[in-house]
């Protein structure tokens, strides 16, 4: 076996570290947004307006600290080992804090703290682990990021099945639902970043290209806009989806396995686009995975009380949708970075503020928009009026983003490996 097969063997054996690592990173991601503001509201009293500005002044944040943490990444050498294992500990006692401990300050207050930590951690460890992935990638052959990508990307999914359903399948067996899940969520982290330890100091080659140089790049900057853009949707179901199931469908207790549903959907069809984009092109695929999800959310703007079983159609469809743009658009963004400037980790800095912007976006506009809406959570008096409104801002304008997101991909000249 020559050196360089060697190599590729050993770094195939190290890709469920990379399934791991992705799951404990998605549950802090979207779950954070479907649980966090029910959460808070139903057990403190917040109001919806206030938890989206609350979300939305630490995405203001995160414009200044993601891009100097991924320049940070890249200067720390030997101690980055270090480093990613005190991010770890620190998401676990942010996502500890966040659902498990009573606040100690004000509500609001507390949210804010606690997200910090999470948000802040949670942006180091995607901007080491996307910016490693590059360097993994690379020595895989041929396909090398699509091959890495199924791997990451569906243990992330995986992460955000469980981590979605997790506090409501606890409900039924414990009082405290959400201390299970931060609890769980804390070995999780402790598991994972013990896994990753080995290709952490494989990385200490990870450098520094500067933000000029990823942001000078015409299909790069064009990628980001798009990873915004087709982001969002996503973002805006995630943040709006309990409210949906309770309140516009009437079905409260059918949220948790319609979320299952909805990511084992995407789970499961990672493979498959993974195979349809070898032989179609990743960009072809993912057009047809933003057409399908387009339809899907089409069909929602109509569904009213009782509708749980056609919405369980949608979410099949919309998941699967899903499982391609997690997959496909990361990959082709790491490709780039790899062709411009291999392991840089301001692009993955960048890369890791626009998808959490869009989540804490949606929440600033659609939280508020559903108060003002007169929408009330919990009620069984909303209005007809305030329920429309649910209805369009989890269906319509995720339909509407989806085309426009399209329309950019269609036209931006990428490689279809």
């Amino acid at each position: 076996m020559s050196m360089s097969s060697s190599l590729i063997e050993v770094r195939k054996n190290n890709l469920p570290a990379y399934a791991v690592f992705a799951a404990m990173l998605s549950a802090a991601g979207l779950p954070i947004y479907i649980h966090a503001p029910k959460y808070f509201v139903d057990e403190y009293g917040v109001s919806l307006a206030a938890l989206g500005s609350v979300l939305f002044v630490l995405r203001l944040f995160d414009v200044v600290q993601d891009p100097l943490l991924g320049r940070l990444s890249a200067r720390l050498g030997r101690r980055r080992v270090f480093a990613i294992s005190i991010a770890c500990v620190v998401m676990a006692l942010g996502m500890l804090g966040l659902f498990a401990v009573e606040p100690l300050v004000s509500p609001l207050v507390w949210f804010g703290l606690m997200l910090t930590l999470v948000f802040s951690a949670f942006s180091f460890l995607t901007i080491n682990f996307y910016a490693q992935g590059v360097v993994t990638a690379s020595s895989l052959g041929q396909f090398g990021h699509l091959r890495l990508a199924r791997w990451r990307e569906s243990g992330a999914l995986f992460g955000v099945c469980i981590a979605a359903i997790a506090p409501l399948v606890f409900l039924y067996f414990i009082d405290a639902p959400f201390d299970g899940f931060a609890i769980g969520f804390a070995v999780l982290a402790l598991v994972a970043g013990t896994m990753m330890r080995a290709e952490w100091a494989e990385g200490r080659g990870l450098k520094s290209a500067g933000f000029q140089t990823v942001l000078q790049d015409p299909i790069a900057r064009r990628l980001l806009i798009i990873a915004f853009v087709n982001a969002a949707p996503v973002a805006v179901s995630s943040t709006l989806f309990l409210f949906y199931v309770e309140a516009r469908l009437m079905s409260p207790g059918m949220e948790g396995p319609l979320l299952l549903l909805f990511f084992l959907s995407a789970a499961f069809s990672v493979p498959l686009w993974g195979g349809v984009a070898e032989k179609l092109g990743t960009k072809s695929t993912l057009m047809i995975s933003m057409t399908l999800a387009i339809v899907a959310f089409g069909f929602a703007i109509f569904f009213g009380a009782g509708d749980w079983l056609a919405f369980a159609v949608v979410c099949v469809a919309s998941g699967a949708a899903l499982g391609a743009d997690l997959t496909l658009l990361p990959a082709m963004f790491a490709k780039r970075m790899g062709e411009i400037s291999p392991a840089a980790t301001e692009g993955f800095g960048l890369w890791s503020f626009v998808s959490k912007f869009t989540l804490a976006f949606s929440a600033v506009l659609l939280l508020p928009a559903l108060q003002w809406a007169g929408f009330e959570s919990g009620s069984d008096s909303n209005s007809s009026h305030s329920l429309f409104v649910l209805a369009l801002l989890y269906a319509a304008v995720p339909c509407v983003l989806k085309i426009f997101a399209l329309i950019l991909l269609a036209f931006t000249a990428v490689s279809e490996e």
